[in-house]
This record gives C-alpha cells, sequence and structure tokens, in this order.
C-alpha cells in the first residue's frame, strides 16, 4: 500500500486548503482512508476517515463542520481522498497525514488501528 499526501502550504486564518492523499495497492475487501494531523508536541490526532463501503464518514469535534473528506470513483484498489479545509485558524497547524486501514468495519480514528501511512504534508495557517 502507497499514500502520497500533497496540498499543504502557508495560509491566512479564515482561508481554505484542499489535501489530497493518492492510495494504491489496496487490495482488501474493504478498508477506511483516514485524515490525522500532529502539531509540535502534541499526540497525533484522528480528524476525519472515510470508508470504503458505501462512503460513510466521520470527523472529530475540533473540524466538524469546517473540514469535508470525500474521495473519487477510482477503483477500490487506486483511489484519492481529498481533504477540503474551511474557515482555518492558527490551531490547525500541524503536518496532516493520510492513513489507511484495512481492519474490521465500521473505522474509527484511532491511529494505532492504521495500518499504512503517508509521509504528511505540512500545514502552516497564520493569524
Amino acid at each position: 500500500v502507497q499514500l502520497v499526501e500533497s496540498g499543504g502550504g502557508l495560509v491566512r486564518a479564515g482561508e481554505s486548503l484542499r489535501l489530497s492523499c493518492a492510495a494504491s495497492g489496496l487490495t482488501f475487501p474493504e478498508y477506511a482512508i483516514g485524515w490525522f494531523r500532529q502539531a509540535p508536541g502534541k499526540e497525533r490526532e484522528g480528524i476525519a476517515t472515510i470508508s470504503s463501503r458505501d462512503g460513510p464518514t466521520y470527523y472529530s469535534d475540533s473540524v466538524k463542520g469546517r473540514f469535508i473528506i470525500y474521495r473519487d470513483n477510482g477503483n477500490s484498489a487506486k483511489t484519492t481522498v481529498y481533504l477540503q479545509m474551511s474557515r482555518l485558524t492558527p490551531e490547525d497547524t500541524a503536518v496532516y497525514f493520510c492513513a489507511a486501514d484495512w481492519g474490521p468495519y465500521p473505522p474509527d480514528l484511532f491511529p494505532y488501528e492504521y495500518d499504512a501511512w503517508g509521509q504528511g504534508t505540512q500545514v502552516t495557517v497564520s493569524s
């Protein structure tokens, strides 16, 4: 499984940004792709996940209503998952990672449940 994030950068508070996660090698009956973030000195936080089974989504309270996770209509083994982030604040500054979980359904937002990770992309929000 390969996961490659892109789309990070520097934005101002209140602006929007879209991250992409190109996932391949997902030869599993079902899986979930999640987005996580880690700020300096803080633990990795799960913020959004989407399941391959009918595409249900789950969000953390910290991003619910501001971030949207969705995916393209690629085949099950290769897909791109996006994280549309709106109304960004400096507290959203972190390295953002995507990860794949091919464990039991339904998915969750605990990092230890995920089996493969991308390298991360930096998002910096200035005030």
